[in-house]
């Protein structure tokens, strides 16, 4: 029969709290049930709040691993074992020096080439003095030479026989003197024979 008044609630409470106190039996149960609350509660109640994180057992640190295969450089995520999935970085073989002497073409060419670059008469054009360079020059750097002035140019003339200075198996090295500076030539093998591929000035 459900309590209806305040004055029998009030009593039931009365019964309810003083259960424990009645004898030690009844405390220590109650203390007990009161145990199973409070652990349950902290078991509980981070789960809803949803901060029960799983904690690993000890600190551990995981790097990225750098794998060489070839001429690849493969860096593999920490987890991944051997497999190479990862970013892949393309490495350059390094230029090996060839112990065979470089090509008489390529000496050739490259007096050629230093005759023409000091070969500029007064008046003469840039489009003109461009065109005696072509035959020897690589295709694609004809372009770099489009911003050279000839009247910049001061050597007018090639004052020795070209020296090499290193050789590779497709490209060479070779230094030109002149009457004004060094001129030293890059050539490489093209479809078309030895080219012209870059050129810098030295001290005479």
């Amino acid at each position: 029969m459900p309590i209806r008044t305040n004055r029998g609630r009030a009593a039931v409470y009365r019964k309810l709290w003083g259960w424990p106190l009645r004898s030690p039996r009844h405390l220590a149960v109650a203390a007990f049930v009161a145990a199973l609350l409070i652990t349950a509660a902290g078991i509980l109640i981070p789960k809803l709040a949803g901060t029960d994180t799983p904690r690993a057992s000890g600190t551990s640190t995981q790097t990225s691993e750098t794998k060489v295969f070839g001429s690849r450089t493969v860096v593999v995520p920490p987890g991944a074992g051997g497999t190479a999935t990862a970013t892949e970085t393309r490495v350059e073989p390094t230029l090996t020096p060839s112990s065979a002497p470089p090509a008489p073409e390529a000496l050739g060419v490259a007096k050629e080439w230093a005759t023409a670059f000091v070969t500029h008469p007064e008046g003469i054009s840039p489009e003109t003095w461009r065109e005696q360079l072509r035959p020897f020059t690589d295709v694609e750097y004809m372009v770099a030479l489009d911003s050279v002035d000839p009247r910049n140019v001061f050597a007018t003339a090639v004052t020795g026989e070209p020296r090499v200075v290193v050789s590779y198996d497709k490209s060479v090295v070779i230094d030109v003197p002149t009457d004004k500076a060094v001129l030293r030539l890059t050539l490489i093998e093209t479809e078309q024979g030895w080219r012209v591929s870059d050129y810098t000035e030295g001290e005479g």
